[in-house]
């Protein structure tokens, strides 16, 4: 099993906390991760095309099934969306919500640092995010289990 990177896991609760505190629609019922994972569909998509980021989520919401069960329910749509959610959402504690939330974020980070590398990752993310502080970052570094 690989798990998600503990400093990826730092950046994705950077990336998770910066998206809680901005303008969310009331309504919203989304986890703020998947949130997180739909403000980088289109900058991806146009980078790696539909395709290739559909396949990206698929693979990291693969590595984030390994550790929360409860995200095996979820798939992703050809377009990059993710489905599934209401019935696990209602099942699962907020803690273990923002725990998959954290996981699958963190995977999908850093599958994009290991293809596009680091600077490009943090550069995408200061476009998506304007606030976000990236100041300390190391996205390439850190233990793998």
């Amino acid at each position: 099993m690989r798990r998600a990177d503990p400093r990826m896991r730092d950046l994705a609760g950077r990336l998770i906390t910066l998206e809680a505190t901005g303008s969310r629609s009331p309504g919203t019922t989304l986890p703020t991760a998947f949130l997180a994972c739909e403000k980088l569909r289109q900058p991806l998509a146009t980078l790696l095309g539909n395709v290739g980021f559909s396949a990206l989520l698929s693979r990291a919401l693969a590595l984030a099934t390994t550790e929360v069960k409860w995200l095996g329910v979820v798939h992703v749509d050809a377009d990059g969306t993710l489905e599934g959610l209401a019935e696990p959402q209602a099942r699962v504690s907020p803690a273990e919500s923002a725990r998959g939330d954290v996981v699958l974020l963190a995977q999908l980070l850093g599958l994009l640092a290991t293809f596009i590398g680091e600077d490009l990752t943090l550069r995408l993310l200061r476009e998506v995010w304007p606030h976000f502080d990236a100041d300390g970052a190391e996205l390439g570094k850190g233990n793998r289990k």
